[in-house]
């Protein structure tokens, strides 16, 4: 690197020389030299992306130990965002798994325009995730168990609810009873999505019928409550669960704490609305670490469907003496 640089600035001066005697010289300088020089002395050996800052210690984490914490600071335990692509390849049995079909809505059906057109919103948010929209179904096996997961992506505007996200969980639900298996939903948005109206509200009694489909084939159905969940996801599917599991610090609500302390005026109680907070309060039934969130379930799961306990790893068969 201070080779090249070295060379490349003998160059220069050798052409600023051959320059001089043009009477050229403020006009090189400016168009060639100067941006030259900028351009060899801005370059990075190493990529912007090695180091992530923890939001709630402020710790700088190495990228690849957070990605293989599953995005949890291990100074301080805090939860950071996690994609459900990320999610999955870490529940299910060797990260592997089939993607199940959403059928697609109309698009733009109201014609909604804020500052920007909803279609122009959407192109921006599948670049920015790569993902078609806010949730992601799939099924496999997680501790050789057959489940259907679905999980909300937060970072595809704010993880709310449109008639995506409702035909999601409808065909989520619909695959568990065709295949007789558990339903594992996590949570995590922001509420119902306003480009889509009232067509978005509506989501709130299909997937609650959803559900009511799963109960009535008698199912399981887990809820994995995340940060953060809240509006109508709260209101509708979100804690409709046979067991409700949270996140630590997630923020579970329907109106957020900043809305109510303006409308009544009065201060809140400290973690008010925070998981911990609601488990106190008997809204949840656990409180558990994303790195301990796979063995928990497939303990769960297990439990309610009357299995035998997961079984940790095969032995050897016994050798039989001669």
């Amino acid at each position: 690197m201070h080779s090249n640089c070295f060379f490349e600035a003998t160059c220069l001066r050798v052409k600023l020389v051959k320059a001089l005697s043009g009477g050229k010289i403020m006009n090189w300088i400016s168009n060639y030299v100067r941006p030259r020089i900028n351009s060899i002395f801005s370059r990075r050996e190493t990529p912007d992306n090695l180091w992530s800052k923890c939001s709630s210690c402020g710790t700088m984490l190495f990228h690849r130990e957070l990605s293989e914490n599953l995005n949890v600071c291990n100074e301080c335990g805090h939860h950071m965002p996690i994609s459900p692509r990320d999610r999955f390849a870490n529940l299910f049995d060797g990260g592997i798994f089939v993607e199940i079909d959403v059928p697609k809505p109309i698009i733009d059906p109201l014609q909604f325009k804020d500052q920007k057109k909803y279609p122009e919103r959407m192109k921006s948010a599948q670049k920015t995730t790569g993902e078609a929209e806010a949730m992601l179904i799939a099924e496999g096996e997680m501790g050789r168990t057959p489940v259907v997961i679905a999980a909300q992506d937060f970072s595809f505007m704010g993880g709310s609810m449109g008639m995506y996200v409702g035909n999601a969980i409808i065909r989520a639900a619909e695959r568990a009873v065709e295949l007789k298996r558990p339903l594992i939903l996590f949570s995590a948005a922001g509420g119902a999505r306003m480009q889509e109206g009232i067509l978005s509200l509506m989501q709130m009694p299909r997937t609650t019928v959803a559900i009511q489909m799963l109960k009535e084939a008698k199912l399981p159905y887990v809820v994995v409550l995340t940060h953060p969940t809240t509006g109508g996801v709260t209101a509708s599917y979100a804690m409709l669960g046979d067991i409700h599991i949270a996140e630590p610090n997630a923020l579970i609500c329907f109106a957020g704490p900043r809305v109510i302390e303006q409308t009544i005026r009065e201060k809140l109680p400290e973690g008010f609305q925070r998981a911990e907070y609601l488990l106190d309060h008997g809204m949840l039934d656990r409180v558990t670490s994303r790195l301990e969130m796979r063995d928990e379930l497939i303990t769960i799961i297990r439990i309610l469907s009357n299995n035998s306990p997961q079984i940790k790893g095969d032995l050897p068969s016994p050798t039989q003496k001669t």
